[in-house]
């Protein structure tokens, strides 16, 4: 990649949007890449990668420094000087990509390709950071109820710190303190024994069956299907093609799963199974959420709503709402929870009385 003449670079987030270029958002940035080597332009033996060059940003930073300092802007000095202040602001990935990869950064741009970070928004809760169960609390990036609000990794970082160090300590107190005289709850009450029998009959059907895949063969066919078809570009066919394949997978999973080791005691594999089995109905619903809504907006790039420079086109007459998918499966039959079940969507409109949408633009 040094080799690369000027001529033949594309600096494809300055082309696209040369207002913000590499400080546009990160799910722009992402779709960019994407779509770069979706188009055949990625480099490396797969294709699915393009180039992060520190080059001009270690020039830049070397120069302010040997001006700063008044040393003379020599190539060496320059270099020496950039590279320090990138090395104190990103060492640590450097040195995890070098150890990685066995290139070095800062001489060699590094090969980067999207992926999916985290889902955004979360569940409401109130002052005190209890949500609508009495007695459970929600701290960190799970607890914000605006979506894509905390999306940024320092904010959620930082919401996690706030809630755990200077609210939770004042708040959960007050619950606590009138609880201490609930006393002991009784568990004979047949609503305990139905929610014991599920989990105990669930449980023993992950170590009793047998079967010939383990829980990460499943975990990576879901994957598969959610990042080639629920990822951060989707279609409508491609939406109920992940549908489909997910539902097969779900069937197959609860038919062969093999889940070693016992009941009783620690078993990693177990939780891991209980985990993914949740996955594969989530993995699910997002798939039928995303094709509910015919629009792009934010962190949801529908391919068939965009403008025809490619950026997201929402559609605020319509789906300026907040969506809750009700689940309708019977609870009894979670052993057969790959029977598809038809859940019903709750919209809660959104209103602006200060503010009006729009629809924005890096451009």
């Amino acid at each position: 990649p040094t080799e690369i003449p000027e001529e033949d670079r594309d600096y494809y987030l300055e082309r696209r949007y040369p207002a913000f270029g590499n400080l546009v958002p990160r799910d722009v940035a992402s779709r960019a890449a994407k779509e770069r080597c979706d188009a055949g332009f990625g480099v490396n033996e797969t294709g699915e990668a393009v180039y992060l060059d520190f080059a001009s940003a270690i020039e830049r930073y070397g120069k302010e420094q040997c001006k700063i300092h008044g040393v003379e802007p020599t190539k060496e000095e320059v270099t020496k000087r950039g590279e320090q202040i990138v090395a104190a602001k990103y060492g640590n990935l450097f040195q995890m990509y070098e150890k990685i990869v066995a290139e070095n950064p800062y001489k060699t741009p590094m090969m980067i390709y999207p992926a999916t970070h985290y889902t955004m928004g979360g569940i409401w809760v109130d002052y005190n950071l209890m949500t609508t169960v009495p007695g459970l609390y929600a701290i960190g990036e799970a607890n914000f109820s605006d979506h894509g609000a905390n999306r940024l990794g320092a904010s959620a970082l930082m919401q996690g710190l706030a809630d755990g160090y200077f609210v939770l300590p004042y708040t959960i107190g007050d619950y606590l303190a009138a609880d201490i005289r609930t006393g002991k709850i009784p568990t004979n009450t047949p609503e305990f024994d139905e929610a014991e029998r599920v989990v105990k009959e669930r449980l023993a059907h992950f170590i009793n069956n047998k079967g010939t895949h383990s829980v990460d063969y499943f975990h990576k066919k879901l994957g598969k299907v959610m990042w080639d078809k629920v990822g951060m570009a989707r279609n409508a066919e491609g939406l109920k093609q992940a549908i489909k394949e997910i539902r097969e997978i779900r069937e197959e999973f609860w038919r062969d799963v093999k889940v070693p080791g016992e009941l009783t005691g620690m078993n990693v594999e177990l939780e891991k199974a209980n985990r993914v089995a949740d996955f594969l109905e989530l993995g699910e619903l997002f798939a039928k959420d995303a094709l509910e809504r015919n629009e792009s907006c934010g962190g949801h790039f529908r391919e068939e709503y965009q403008t025809p420079e490619g950026e997201a086109l929402r559609d605020d007459v319509n789906y300026a709402y907040v969506a809750a998918w009700q689940y309708t499966g019977d609870p009894k039959e979670i052993v057969n929870t790959y029977n598809p079940s038809e859940e019903i969507l709750h919209k809660e409109k959104l209103e602006f009385k200060d503010i009006e949408l729009k629809q924005r633009s890096y451009k």
